[in-house]
């Protein structure tokens, strides 16, 4: 039996990034993936999903060139194979590049499907059935989540998808209707609206984003009616019928049932993690509510063995699970790491236009008994975005008015995606109102209106 420091069961953002950094640190590694290199994130999520959203905005700046001075000559259309085309292309380059960070490490790849089989031991089920059982000192389970299904709400892969289907669809359809309005369907609804596809929006909660600031979520919610999308909130899918060539939709909202029918219905309320199958229960592996148990070192109830990503609790974010993976591999090779603070997770939206956050927001630190100072910039005040075109949203800080230190950050606006992480880092090192005020920010970028929101929560705005 082939021996192993450590064996990681899934290669996504947690997977990979575990098996690069234990080989960095001396271990003998080994991964194991029943299919492509990379996962879930890399593959049919966070990555392509972005390459689809990138040909939306080229698509809505040809749409508008005039704006810009710029005769494009006739009216822009999408080609939708193309675009998908694009996307998957991307998607295999940068799983490519995940191979090759395997190659330069030494790390092999066990190729089949990951099950724990009794002490320090993996199985390793092939694509033909064949079995082997490979020994491993530590084991780490990353074997990420998929789409979540409700029971009224079977995904079908042709009229009732999930997200994967909606990365490859074989042609556009003239409508659809998202059911969810988290980051997934919010990003999917806004893509095919913007290439044309009738939208309709279904939401459970008061408000689309519901886990966002509620001025961020209801500025969102304008932009997507200003772009002739269909908001349903506070209303349930109740069923969809598909013994037709559509979908009919039946949804229950405040006013009564209303009935709407739909090429395709996109299931996007949430996932569910990968645990069935892989040896949980047969070796006395904690879990509670479908999430794997674990400490803050990511260790189980059973010794040797760890797990990490969207099968433990907390946010499921790529990001996320490759911050995990390095505290518990550096914590596997003997050091000190320090463990994941989940308070200052960044949170990022890639719609049109762009959600960030970080912290809390007012009403979480209300409700927790904290009484805040906010400050907010809009855009529509920044040179940057005028010249940009794009005036449209904010930044809004939250600072604690006990210390004025900054406890809650967000944005929506062009790009804000690429703005969180300074405030990540500012809220790290604790830093206050006059910490970010007096801190000077070039001219002119959107990035100005963080200095800016900081003046405002002290009375200070110059441009507010």
């Amino acid at each position: 039996m082939n021996e192993y420091d450590l064996i990681i069961i899934g290669s996504g953002p947690g997977g990979y990034v575990a098996a690069v950094r234990a080989s960095q640190l001396g271990l003998k590694v080994a991964v194991v993936e029943k299919a492509e290199t990379g996962g879930i994130c890399l593959n049919w999520g966070c990555i392509p999903t972005k390459a689809l959203l990138k040909s939306a905005q080229v698509l809505d700046y040809a749409r508008h060139a005039a704006d810009y001075g710029i005769n494009a000559g006739e009216a822009p259309a999408p080609d939708f194979g193309a675009v998908i085309a694009r996307s998957r292309g991307v998607a295999d380059a940068m799983s490519k590049g995940v191979q090759y960070l395997f190659k330069k490490y030494n790390i092999p790849v066990l190729s089949g499907f990951g099950r724990l089989k009794g002490t320090g031991a993996v199985e390793v089920e092939a694509a033909d059935g064949t079995k082997e059982t490979y020994g491993a000192k530590h084991i780490i389970i990353a074997t990420g989540a998929r789409s979540r299904e409700l029971p009224n709400l079977r995904q079908d892969g042709r009229k009732i998808i999930g997200y994967r289907e909606a990365m490859t669809l074989p042609a556009l359809p003239a409508s659809m209707v998202v059911v969810g309005s988290g980051a997934i369907g919010s990003e999917f609804a806004g893509f095919y609206r913007s290439m044309g596809t009738e939208v309709t929006l279904v939401e459970f909660m008061p408000r689309i984003l519901p886990i966002e600031d509620e001025e961020v979520s209801r500025t969102l919610e304008r932009s997507f009616k200003k772009a002739k999308m269909k908001i349903m909130v506070n209303s349930t899918v109740e069923k969809v019928d598909t013994s037709g060539d559509r979908c009919v939709v039946t949804i229950k909202t405040p006013k009564g049932e209303e009935t709407v029918e739909t090429d395709v219905v996109l299931s996007a309320v949430g996932i569910t993690p990968n645990t069935e199958g892989i040896g949980l229960e047969e070796n006395g592996v904690k879990t509670e509510r479908g999430r794997v148990v674990v400490d803050e070192f990511y260790r189980t109830s059973v010794s040797g063995v760890y797990a990490i990503g969207d099968i433990v609790p907390g946010p499921a974010l790529a990001h996320v699970a490759s911050a995990e993976a390095i505290v518990c591999v550096e914590k596997i090779a003997g050091r000190n790491p320090h463990t994941v603070d989940y308070e200052n997770i960044p949170g990022c939206t890639y719609t049109t236009p762009e959600v960030a956050s970080c912290g809390m927001t007012e009403e979480a630190a209300k409700a927790a008994g904290i009484e805040t100072k906010t400050g907010k910039f809009m855009f529509m005040a920044s040179g940057k975005a005028s010249a940009a075109g794009a005036r449209e949203g904010f930044v809004k800080l939250v600072f604690n008015a006990a210390d004025d230190r900054l406890i809650g950050g967000h944005l929506i606006g062009m790009n804000v995606t690429e703005m969180i992480s300074s405030l990540v880092t500012a809220r790290k090192m604790g830093a206050t109102a006059h910490d970010l005020m007096t801190s000077i920010h070039p001219h002119p970028t959107m990035s100005e209106g963080i200095m800016e929101a900081a003046a405002a929560a002290l009375g200070e705005a110059i441009h507010g």
